[in-house]
């Protein structure tokens, strides 16, 4: 059994080409990308860290850590999302480096060795987000820290993040986001302390489409990020 939804899959292989065009599909990830990479950078010391990002796509976040001095591994389900990562990699002489698996199957080779792991606008994307944080949390030494970033649901989200983005605004192609996928903080927070983890902060994340951009801090109305910690034994 895989955690991945395959029409979700398809979606995004569908679009996957396009990962690195700022002005296209992925547009918002681009312009939120410099304020979350500063984010990570500010807990987590990124030279010479060992870092797994988790449904990286096209490889936005992976390449961005990975030219602050960290070793990434960028890891993603879809083929072509993968073949875009590699391939602007490539061009761009970043040191970053992809596969495309499953995370589980990262396990037995890979299990406690990084220091951080990253898993940015993927809960709200997969059948369970719940075993997508255990794994997140195998993945991490003693000490390491996740970041991991998704959707409050609430009504403001869903007009912002459903209605503007993919309908009002066109920001986002139609059927990118699902509603019910959406998780409330507390519900995350509970998963990762199942997982092992504890919660360190949950922060806000609020962007202008009109001016393209991206304010960390305050409450999680409608994006946000939550940071956790293994503890060392």
């Amino acid at each position: 059994m895989t955690n991945i939804d395959q029409a979700e899959l398809a979606r995004f292989e569908g679009v996957a080409h396009r990962w690195w065009d700022s002005s296209g599909d992925f547009r918002p990830l681009h312009d939120i990308n410099p304020a979350r990479t500063a984010f990570v950078a500010e807990r987590i010391a990124l030279r010479g860290a060992r870092i797994a990002d988790l449904g990286c796509g096209g490889g936005l976040l992976t390449e961005a850590m990975a030219g602050q001095g960290a070793d990434v591994l960028g890891v993603d389900a879809g083929e072509t999302a993968i073949q875009v990562a590699r391939l602007h990699a490539l061009e761009s002489g970043s040191t970053a480096r992809y596969r495309q698996c499953t995370f589980e199957s990262l396990l037995p080779e890979l299990a406690g060795t990084f220091d951080a792991v990253t898993c940015m606008e993927l809960l709200e994307h997969v059948p369970d987000p719940a075993a997508t944080i255990v794994t997140c949390a195998a993945l991490l030494r003693p000490g390491g820290k996740l970041i991991a970033s998704t959707i409050n649901r609430s009504p403001r989200s869903y007009a912002l993040a459903v209605i503007a983005a993919e309908y009002v605004l066109q920001l986002v192609p139609r059927g990118t986001h699902d509603y019910q996928k959406f998780i409330r903080p507390h519900e995350l927070a509970a998963m990762v302390r199942r997982a092992g983890l504890d919660v360190g902060e949950v922060v806000g994340m609020s962007y202008s489409p009109f001016t393209r951009h991206c304010t960390i801090g305050g409450p999680p109305a409608v994006n946000y990020f939550l940071c956790a910690d293994k503890v060392a034994t």
